[in-house]
């Protein structure tokens, strides 16, 4: 126990160091994280993936609940005006294409079909515990953040929607209607928003006197909790619910209905700093102790599972490429769309997934939990050694470039036409002369 207790103090003094120094020289905190669970974990064997059992299933939506609430507190309503548009088509475009790539490489090394289509939904959303801590660091315009936020929250749900339903077929051995799959993750969208924002305008409402009860600041990520469980409970997103209410908090001034003025004139209605500082730094030890945890899960005594694994992550990359340049916000310019064209990171949604296949006893079930697990890492890898490269080195930022140009294309066309304007005028005045 008292070595565990040292590992576990050093660890979060390792965190803000690691923190310091992407800060500073932008090696990322996360990789260096989940470097130090490959360690412990599969490299010395001193911790073990089922060491914490059931506790690591809580563990893990404790930190999805708090990293998303604290992202919606960060959201305008503006910003979300500017950029739902471009958000829908990135995460549709996207997960379409994960999904379809991803089914058709496993099914190349003889996984079943259904198994496969598994595998592809489950890698066809973007990791909030890792985008969210990513956009926050890096310079990105504010419709490009806020898209990549509202991506990594939307294809969460799609994900755990389609992924319950597929899992759910291939236990039971029927098809599962496509109608019936498209109606299930619009409900659980929509529901779950409303529960988030009503659940946000009642609790602004209470905040004012809510402060007044001693050691208060837990209640707000307590009543967080709470919403999140009755979502889930009503089968609807939890994650969705929680962000909702983050959102609704920190926007409460835009809605202005008149059965909630008495509530909330001149009361102090939003999170104060200190509720705010105290969020995030739960969010940081949080986050910490995720991506160690996500490094002592990686399996790498399975040879095929990490071939595949690795195969997925550079096809996904190189499709990414792709979304970005035709689906990223207009207002993106050539460094935005290029961190678009990066966030391909897995996480907390897939890992939770992926061990459901094996629990449920469908067939294969173990070597899907082990090819996601080997994506997660994977996409991280490469996630964050590729931003740390351009972020360190412009000049390798072929992506950049490649985004340039098009950008440069579209100018050169407006500068030639404006040109050409210019030297068409005076000939004729030269020949009436």
């Amino acid at each position: 126990m008292g070595e565990a207790l040292i590992f576990l103090g050093l660890l979060i003094f390792l965190a803000h160091l690691f923190s310091m120094i992407f800060s500073k020289k932008r090696i990322p905190d996360v990789l260096l994280l989940i470097f130090i669970g490959i360690i412990i974990g599969p490299l010395l064997g001193i911790v073990l993936p089922s060491f914490m059992g059931q506790a690591g299933q809580v563990f893990t939506t404790i930190v999805l609940i708090f990293i998303l609430f604290d992202a919606g507190t960060d959201i305008s309503i503006s910003d979300i005006k500017n950029a739902w548009k471009p958000t829908i088509t990135l995460s549709l475009s996207s997960v379409i294409a994960s999904i379809v790539l991803t089914t058709l490489i496993c099914m190349a090394f003889q996984i079943t079909f259904i198994n496969s289509l598994i595998i592809g939904i489950v890698l066809s959303g973007t990791s909030s515990a890792v985008v969210i801590p990513l956009t926050q660091q890096l310079n990105l315009g504010k419709d490009t953040k806020t898209a990549l936020v509202l991506e990594s929250a939307i294809t969460d749900v799609i994900c755990f929607v389609l992924a319950l339903a597929f899992m759910q077929s291939a236990m039971e051995e029927k098809n599962v209607g496509i109608s019936s799959i498209a109606g299930g993750v619009i409900s659980s969208f929509v529901m779950a928003t409303l529960i988030g924002f009503v659940s946000g305008l009642i609790w602004s409402s209470l905040l004012q006197k809510v402060r007044t009860f001693k050691n208060s600041m837990f209640l707000t990520p307590a009543y967080v909790f709470v919403v999140y469980g009755v979502s889930e409970y009503l089968g609807f997103s939890g994650a969705i619910s929680a962000l909702s209410v983050g959102i609704t908090i920190s926007n409460i001034d835009v809605f202005k209905f008149k059965f909630m003025e008495k509530f909330l004139k001149n009361k102090h209605h939003t999170q104060t700093d200190n509720e705010k500082a105290f969020v995030s730094e739960i969010v940081f030890v949080l986050k910490t102790f995720f991506f160690v945890y996500i490094g002592i899960s990686i399996p790498f005594n399975n040879g095929k599972a990490l071939i595949i694994g690795f195969l997925i992550t550079i096809i996904l990359l190189i499709m990414r490429i792709f979304i970005a340049k035709f689906f990223s916000p207009k207002s993106s310019n050539a460094f935005d769309k290029s961190i678009i064209s990066l966030m391909i990171p897995k996480g907390l949604a897939a890992a939770v997934l992926a061990s459901i296949p094996e629990q449920m006893g469908i067939e294969g079930g173990s070597m899907i939990k082990y090819i996601v697990y080997a994506v997660v890492f994977f996409s991280i890898l490469v996630c964050s050694v590729m931003i740390y490269i351009i972020e360190q080195s412009p000049k390798f930022n072929i992506l950049k470039k490649f985004f340039k140009d098009n950008i440069n294309t579209e100018n050169n066309v407006e500068e030639i036409l404006t040109e050409n304007s210019e030297i068409k005028e005076p000939y004729p005045i030269e020949k009436q002369e």
